[in-house]
């Protein structure tokens, strides 16, 4: 379910004042739009620089998310932006991110923007994960599964992401090619098999409108798509059927519901195969 947002005003004087601490005082303040998350979104700008501050209540039941974020950031140098500071008062968790320039990354079958995104998958496949508390993928799909036995197939000790929406990768085509798209938003950041990212990538190209073939093969740009089972990943969209299946149950939005139809047309397409 998503999360309410407010106005950064909203904020007690308290948040307020120690945000400033870091930042000096704040010159404009420009709510975000995107996002599911977080209680608070916006990019604050002030005479030393520009942030993006995303936060919840300390006392929310997805406070744990804005820990995890906050233990995972110091590790994730070239694939996310930089957590600079982080503020813990007055009943709020605020994270203080550097601003990512960029446009949100474009899934559809011609865009470009699908290379980098590619080359991004295969830069987070080569960051170590860090020791630090992260829940396990065979975990998160243990109520999913379609045989207890398929759960073996998810586990492994790499770094994942596991929420490839576009909006969570914004790609700035000002850079250098092959490094221009970088991850945002790692609450759900999970330990697992290496290739389960590409995976739940392909979920989010279907419902961009690629055929199953054509989100599989930009899957295999990346290598760890070749280390995947064909049982795991028949196994895997079966499971993801059954998660956006209840996600849409529970939450009927169009882009929950248009997640559900991407999932299982990919999960009768390995029943298929």
């Amino acid at each position: 379910m998503a999360t309410t947002r407010i106005g950064f005003d909203r904020l007690p004087t308290t948040a307020r004042a120690a945000v400033e601490q870091h930042t000096g005082p704040l010159l404009t303040i420009v709510e975000a739009s995107e996002g599911f998350n977080s209680e608070i979104a916006a990019r604050v700008t002030s005479a030393t620089g520009t942030w993006h501050i995303k936060g919840l209540r300390a006392d929310h039941p997805r406070a744990w998310t804005q820990r995890r974020e906050a233990a995972i950031a110091p590790f994730l140098t070239g694939v996310a932006p930089a957590l600079r500071w982080r503020v813990e008062t007055g009943g709020w968790d605020l994270l203080g991110f550097d601003v990512l320039e960029g446009h949100h990354a474009d899934y559809a079958p011609d865009s470009p923007d699908l290379q980098e995104v590619a080359a991004l998958l295969c830069r987070l496949a080569g960051t170590p994960r860090p020791d630090i508390d992260l829940r396990h993928a065979e975990q998160r799909l243990e109520r999913y599964a379609a045989h207890p036995n398929d759960l073996r197939f998810f586990a492994g000790d790499h770094l994942l992401h596991t929420d490839l929406n576009n909006a969570n990768v914004l790609v700035n085509t000002r850079t250098s090619q092959g490094d221009q798209a970088h991850l945002v938003d790692w609450a759900w950041a999970t330990r697992g098999a290496a290739w389960l990212d590409a995976g739940y990538w392909v979920i989010w190209l279907i419902a961009a409108g690629h055929t199953p073939a054509s989100a599989e093969r930009w899957a295999a740009a990346t290598p760890a798509w070749h280390t995947a089972p064909v049982e795991g990943i028949a196994a895997f969209a079966a499971a993801n059927r059954n998660v956006w299946e209840e996600i849409s149950t529970a939450d009927p939005d169009p882009w929950t519901v248009r997640l559900a139809a991407a999932a299982a047309t990919w999960h009768d397409h390995r029943e298929a195969a």
